[in-house]
């Protein structure tokens, strides 16, 4: 699994993520739930949707 999600990218999803569940624990909607999955993305680095839509917003290493 290689890593396709850059740090800006990553900072803006996990604050989604626990902004989401947050609101789920205080009595939000259900589907605020939701907020699991860029949480999750953020955390680990690899979006699965990106490779599907061709994008990666890691930067590239140079040699």
């Amino acid at each position: 699994m290689k890593l396709n999600v850059g740090g800006i990218d990553r900072i803006l999803r996990i604050v989604v993520g626990l902004a989401l569940v947050a609101w789920a624990l205080m009595g939000g909607p259900v589907w605020a739930w939701i907020g699991i999955v860029p949480l999750a993305t953020g955390a680990m680095g690899f979006c699965p949707f990106y490779p599907l839509i061709g994008l990666n917003t890691c930067p590239t290493k140079k040699d």
